[in-house]
């Protein structure tokens, strides 16, 4: 696999550990000391919500922090337009998110309306900005040593 493709699904994985909750997962995706640090995009100043040092304490912040999912809901965190430069042992990792969250709606007893059909409940988009993470190659593998999350709406965080 090629270097930007291997930084590419740091950044799925990182996403699909979001969505699971799944601190452990999320923590592998940064080295030991790494530092996330969370930002509001307010009218294109940055206004620091969060920061957090160390891998453990990153995953941590996943597993604890997040809302867990309703009955019958999930979140899913999508990237696009992906910007990877790599260097050497050192690359940089660029792209927009969307968060959405579903909500399906309860079975009936007595089953479906009669004409009911497709998905039954909602999708709502709750979270849009960038992700931009700065990685090395660790062991043969790329790890995310500073990453920024750079929201596009305020947001209160627990103990913010």
């Amino acid at each position: 696999m090629d270097d930007e493709r291997a930084v590419a699904q740091v950044l799925a994985r990182y996403v699909r550990a979001a969505d699971h909750r799944d601190g452990a997962a999320m923590s592998v995706q940064f080295v030991e000391d790494a530092v996330a640090q969370i930002y509001y995009n307010n009218e294109g100043t940055r206004e620091k919500l969060a920061e957090l040092t160390g891998a453990e304490a990153i995953g941590k912040a996943v597993a604890g922090l997040m809302a867990p999912h309703p009955p019958r809901g999930w979140s899913h965190h999508t990237t696009h337009d992906h910007i990877i430069e790599v260097e050497g042992d050192e690359a940089t990792l660029d792209a927009q998110f969307v968060v959405f969250n579903t909500q399906g709606h309860e079975r009936p007893a007595e089953g479906w309306p009669a004409g009911a059909s497709g998905a039954q409940g909602r999708i709502t988009p709750t979270e849009s900005g960038y992700y931009q993470s700065r990685l090395r190659r660790v062991d043969g593998a790329w790890r995310v040593f500073h990453h920024t999350i750079l929201l596009d709406q305020p947001t209160a965080l627990p103990g913010a």
